[in-house]
């Protein structure tokens, strides 16, 4: 190097460390957020002046606070009469050998070497081992009558025979007292500075907390939430964060009233942010420039195929532009993520592009993004946001995205189907499907009341057949668990439209079937599952095929073919598998199999089925599913003995239904579980509600419903020993069999032994022997199900008052999870055994008292009792409360207690649920039960009950 003033300058301007320094964030301001850091950088220097040196390497992005904790440890450094010598690399410095470092050692009111003698060391390259080793002695010398602290800023901008001299300096002099405190970027050439021997100091974005009080330090006020949003732009970043909020201050988008600084203008940029942001990019070639606009228009991470493509250029002319905007610091290249280095650079690069540009661009990107394979899905979102009405391209990719997202995101199909609908000209191909879907989606989203309207608006218009066939679709499958009347009539409806598509007719038929279930007509439900079947064949869509069968499935659980119903399904589900539509809108849920498992006498195994199927539904979004599969699960944990849970979770489906805007009639199941429940339990409340419910769900079109309703009112006037209104409802209840004959009561196959008893009470034993045989013959179709054969002896147990066959049938139901249909079994065994075998009988009667108390069926339980202190055996009771469930932390269930416990350890009632799998409803349930039982009326109160309790 000649000596052409180039050195001379370096060497003889103030440091650039001290130059840097000025522009830094504001040194005078409290340091933030860098409590663990300084707290480490103290210890050093402690340790320095007790003889013992080291190196501390401080890392970080732009803006992140180095400079000001090398302030800082200047600064302390200076107060504990410490030698301090302090340089910098500048941007373009590395052309000029050792200039960082030979700039430190010069800085200061004592340089350590005299100017002229480093000067013509560092001109020639035959004289630079002579210069290390002088840097060498005079380090030695001056650390030899004090120690010395040499601070280093901006490593990444040293040129290498810096970088050789600092390590070899280091390894050097490493037990004279030197601290050699040095900053660098986060940056993939930095790594030869990490291979050195020294504590490290990664500065990591600032805390919340960190951000809110800096900016009250910058503006004297408090932030309000608004603006400390605005505030977390900046990345957690001292400098970007003093910078953007002075800027705004000074613009006036920030007012300050009694202590509080308010926003004005939300989410503005400042004006000097984004001149320095333009600053940066004017240094940058065209094509660098061009790079950056163009990834800031596209989103923060960046694809460089695609904007290669866009630039119509190739990958490899891209990599010299886009290394010059990663040394501008306005990209970054983390982990292998090329991205720009925060948002508020992302907004400053925007300013001033015209929304149209924008969004022309983002366009292009998605189609050069399909073309290059990418799923549809993927770039759903920006598609969204970006097209333009008219663009048909567009509505017919939005709508294939919200077919993908329907069976895991209702939410987004919906969102996706909405915004492809405002882009739809009137007289596009896809408008009524995407109005038919949209419906079906914002009813499985838990929005039927806007479902209904959307339906009902497109049939107030002139549609094609094609098209009002569809909507009646919707409609049909909405209606389909509320008014299943209802959901045969649009069928119907649809159904005579003339010049429907195949397929539309075999999903008609299919969902027809499917209704007609409800109405107890076998001959004609049969006939409708046979055409639908032909039509879903025949179609060639395997998703309405996969449906048909699906549909046939259930019609053979409803007739008690379960093995034909269980082979159909999984038929069903291996064809929706091999064609990917297992999820899809078609393919209705298979919850029935949870309540067939429970049916036949293994209500875990049902439970288990529920809750996975719950689980996956709520992982979904699937609000409609999760309706339905809440409201098997109450009848499931009613068959298992957990009446207050039962209790609980129907009160919640019934609230979820409500809150949906379909009115509990929408849910039979769960109104005839809430009233078992109180049957069993003798809540006087739960049963009027229980009776009233029965009276309407009679009148209901759908002879289900009725029949539903007529078997509830059966049990409540069997409560009240009215044998009369008992048969009267009973009878009504059944369904008719060949002959006329009984076939079976509704929702439970062990129910057929209360009829059987009910009868027998009312002295019509005749009909309690048509039920038996009724009873038998099912049992004998389905011999891989015990559980049947099981309640076949119990009716006939009770038919012939043969204890033999009582007790065989209690021993049989032991090996399943039904305890109170097991307890009935007992209780009748130990009724029959009284007069001929005291002691079995008492046996058989303490089981079944136990059984009942343990599941809560306190009515129960009482009349065990009474038949216990007639064979002369008193057996104390539990004082029950008006729901049946006692008073006091013994009252809790184990349900409640596990709420109440989390509850107050502070969670709210929405983690309560994430915890333990349940609905936010059923958790308000279990916890409202608690506070009446504990008699409390605030978490403040449950929880020091629960801390007393737990200790």
């Amino acid at each position: 190097m000649s000596c052409n003033g180039t050195a001379a300058t370096a060497f003889s301007a103030p440091s650039a460390y001290m130059r840097h320094r000025t522009t830094d964030a504001a040194p005078t301001l409290p340091l933030r957020g860098r409590e663990a850091e300084m707290l480490l950088l103290r210890d050093r220097l402690r340790t320095l002046t007790q003889g013992q040196g080291g190196a501390v390497l401080i890392e970080g992005p732009p803006g992140a606070g180095k400079s000001r904790l090398l302030a800082e440890v200047s600064t302390l450094a200076m107060a504990a009469g410490l030698r301090v010598h302090a340089g910098a690399g500048v941007p373009g410095g590395h052309a000029v050998p050792f200039a960082p470092l030979l700039d430190a050692l010069l800085s200061g009111s004592a340089p350590l070497m005299a100017r002229d003698r480093l000067l013509t060391l560092s001109e020639a390259a035959d004289q630079r081992f002579w210069l290390l080793q002088e840097l060498q002695h005079e380090l030695e010398q001056a650390a030899s009558a004090a120690p010395v602290v040499i601070v280093m800023d901006d490593l990444q901008w040293c040129d290498e025979a810096t970088h050789s001299a600092l390590r070899t300096l280091q390894t050097r002099l490493s037990g004279r007292p030197i601290l050699w405190v040095m900053a660098t970027r986060e940056h993939p050439h930095t790594g030869r500075a990490r291979a050195w021997p020294m504590d490290k100091i990664v500065l990591r974005p600032l805390s919340t907390a960190a951000v809110a009080l800096l900016a009250q330090d910058v503006l004297q006020a408090v932030a309000e939430p608004a603006l400390l949003e605005l505030a977390g732009k900046a990345d957690g970043r001292p400098l970007f964060l003093v910078e953007l909020l002075n800027g705004m201050r000074e613009e006036g988008a920030i007012t300050i009233k009694k202590g509080m600084a308010h926003l004005r203008a939300a989410g503005r940029i400042p004006m000097r942010f984004r001149s320095s942001v333009r600053h940066r990019l004017d240094q940058l070639s065209p094509l660098a420039r061009d790079s950056v606009r163009f990834a800031a228009m596209l989103g923060r991470d960046i694809d460089v195929e695609v904007l290669a493509e866009l630039l119509r250029c190739s990958p490899v002319e891209l990599m010299a532009p886009l290394q010059e905007a990663l040394h501008a610091d306005l990209l970054t290249d983390a982990d292998g993520r090329l991205t720009l280095r925060h948002d508020l650079i992302r907004e400053a690069v925007q300013v001033g592009v015209p929304a149209a540009v924008k969004n022309l661009v983002r366009r292009q990107a998605v189609d050069v993004r399909l073309r290059r394979g990418a799923a549809v899905m993927e770039v759903a979102a920006d598609l969204a946001e970006v097209a333009q009405p008219g663009d048909h391209e567009a509505v017919s990719l939005l709508r294939r995205a919200a077919t993908d997202f329907a069976p895991t995101s209702p939410a987004t199909a919906v969102a996706l189907n909405s915004r492809a609908l405002e882009l739809a000209p009137a007289d596009h191909a896809d408008r009524p499907a995407l109005v038919a879907e949209t419906i079906i989606l914002l009813w499985l989203n838990g929005h039927d009341v806007e479902a209904r309207t959307m339906a009902d608006n497109a049939l107030a218009g002139l549609l094609e057949p094609e098209a009002e066939a569809q909507v009646r679709y919707s409609l049909a499958r909405m209606s389909s668990q509320r008014s299943s009347t209802e959901a045969v009539r649009q069928c119907r409806l649809a159904l005579a439209l003339p010049g429907l598509s195949p397929a539309t007719r075999a999903k008609l038929l299919t969902l027809q079937a499917l209704a007609m279930v409800m109405t107890d007509d076998v001959e004609e439900t049969g006939r409708a599952v046979e055409s639908a079947l032909r039509a879903a064949a025949s179609c060639g869509n395997r998703a309405i095929e996969a449906t048909a069968i699906a549909v046939e499935a259930t019609v053979a659980f409803h007739r008690m073919d379960w093995q034909r119903a269980i082979d159909r399904q999984d038929e069903a589900v291996r064809l929706a598998t091999d064609a990917g539509i297992l999820h899809s809108l078609w393919v209705p849920e298979s919850c029935w199999k949870s309540s067939l498992w429970s049916s036949a006498g293994e209500s875990l195994r049902g439970l288990e089925e529920v809750d996975a199927g719950l689980r996956e539904a709520r992982s979904r979004g699937q609000a409609n599913a999760v309706d339905v599969w809440s409201m098997h699960r109450a009848r499931i944990l009613l068959d298992a003995g957990r009446l207050a849970d039962a209790h609980a979770q129907a009160e919640a489906v019934l609230a979820m239904v409500e809150d949906r805007g379909a009115g509990s009639a929408a849910d039979v199941t769960a109104l005839s579980t809430l009233g078992r429940a109180a049957l069993y339990s003798g809540d006087r409340q739960g049963i009027a509600r229980f009776v009233a419910d029965g009276r309407w769900m009679m009148r209901d079109e759908a002879r289900f419903v009725a029949r539903t309703g007529a078997w509830m009112l059966a049990l409540a006037a069997d409560g009240e020993n009215d044998p009369a209104h008992t048969m009267k409802y009973a009878a009504a209840a059944v369904a008719a069999g060949p002959g006329g004959r009984p076939a079976a009561t509704p929702l439970d196959p062990a129910d057929d032994v209360v009829f059987v008893r009910m009868a027998l009470r009312a002295g019509e034993r005749g009909v309690a022997a048509d039920m038996v045989q009724v009873v038998e013959d099912r049992a004998e179709r389905n011999p891989g199900f015990p559980f049947l054969a099981a309640i076949a002896a119990h009716a006939r147990g009770l038919l012939d008052d043969d204890p033999a066959l009582l007790v065989r049938a209690a021993e049989q139901l032991a090996d399943f999870s039904r305890p109170i249909v097991r307890a009935s079994a007992l209780e009748d065994a130990g009724r029959t055994l009284t007069a001929t075998d005291r002691k079995a009988a008492v046996d058989h009667l303490d089981t079944a008292l136990e059984l009942y108390v343990q599941a809560g069926a306190l009515r129960d339980a009482a009349r065990v009792r009474r038949r216990l202190r007639d064979a002369g055996i008193r057996r104390r009771g539990r004082r029950s409360s008006a729901s049946g469930a006692t008073h006091g932390w013994d009252g809790l269930t184990a349900s409640e207690l596990q709420v109440v416990r989390l509850v107050a350890q502070g969670a709210t009632n929405r983690q309560v649920a994430e915890r333990l799998f349940l609905s936010p409803h059923t958790v308000n349930t279990h916890l409202r039960h608690a506070y009446t039982k504990l008699d409390v009326n605030s978490r403040v109160e449950l929880t020091r009950l629960v801390v007393e309790h737990d200790g």
